[in-house]
């Protein structure tokens, strides 16, 4: 096994406060956040690099958007040193009162002294 990350829960708490923050706020932001071997899955279609991840979440078909987390599991991941991130939430968009329930899974790599998303799993959890 390789290293383990002390600071995983930090890193994965730290991590998710600022992709939702970014997400609601300024979707083009989370460029920054993916590379070019990134690979999100989102409700079953599959999307691999910065410009097609990003091109998804920019067209999804909602004008605004929150995202309100209400559990969070953290993992270091002792392969490479990153971190694997669960989140179960409620999602709210265009002002409905009604939020759509999700799970999401991120896995953080190590990249320049920072980390990158990996692998990003996004589901919503209907009926």
């Amino acid at each position: 096994m390789a290293n383990i990350n002390p600071q995983f829960t930090q890193i994965g708490e730290q991590f998710t406060q600022h992709y939702y923050s970014t997400f609601d706020t300024n979707r083009a932001g989370l460029s920054s956040l993916y590379c070019n071997e990134s690979m999100l899955s989102f409700e079953g279609e599959q999307f691999q690099g910065v410009t097609s991840i990003v091109e998804k979440i920019q067209k999804l078909p909602f004008q605004t958007v929150k995202h309100e987390v209400v559990k969070a599991d953290y993992q270091p991941n002792p392969v490479n040193g990153g971190v694997i991130i669960f989140v179960t939430g409620k999602l709210f968009v265009d002002n409905s009162p009604n939020p759509l329930m999700f799970a999401q899974t991120f896995v953080l790599s190590p990249a320049g002294g920072s980390f990158v998303i990996t692998n990003d799993l996004f589901r919503l959890n209907i009926g």
